[in-house]
């Protein structure tokens, strides 16, 4: 698996207070993404994504308890992949560096294949994923719409 991040997403429990910060108080650019449940914002080669708490636990298939060890906690880092084949090929690597799996690649609403496996030494989640609407850039950089 090559040194990357594609997508660090926020699990925040008011993503209109949150767009308002980025988009009124920083002056950033939201992505064009067809839906007002989530924001991506172009970051240099990663992006930036804002999802409902709930949502992004639901997800991870993890129930939203608050800071319970192992449990979720509402950030996630992503790492794009550019086939479902290579999601298989990343996730079975990180579970062979001391990962654990948290869900098993699948297919998933947003018309994606995702798994998410937790950070050794931390509750973070690392979500591996296939998204079709996201061109890749030849450096492993995602590129929103």
């Amino acid at each position: 698996m090559d040194q990357r991040l594609s997508l660090i997403t926020l699990g925040v429990d008011d993503l209109g207070a949150a767009r308002r910060f980025f988009e009124q108080g920083l002056g950033w650019t939201p992505a064009k993404v067809d839906s007002d449940a989530v924001a991506f914002y172009q970051c240099g080669p990663t992006a930036l994504g804002l999802f409902g708490r709930a949502e992004l636990a639901a997800d991870a298939g993890l129930p939203d308890d608050g800071a319970a060890p192992g449990h979720f906690v509402p950030c996630s880092i992503a790492w794009n992949a550019r086939s479902e084949a290579e999601v298989d090929t990343a996730f079975a690597e990180t579970l062979a560096a001391g990962a654990t799996a948290v869900k098993r690649p699948e297919k998933v609403f947003w018309g994606g294949y995702s798994g998410y496996v937790r950070i050794p030494g931390c509750d973070h989640l690392l979500e591996i994923a296939y998204n079709p609407g996201f061109a890749m850039d030849e450096n492993g950089g995602v590129i929103l719409p």
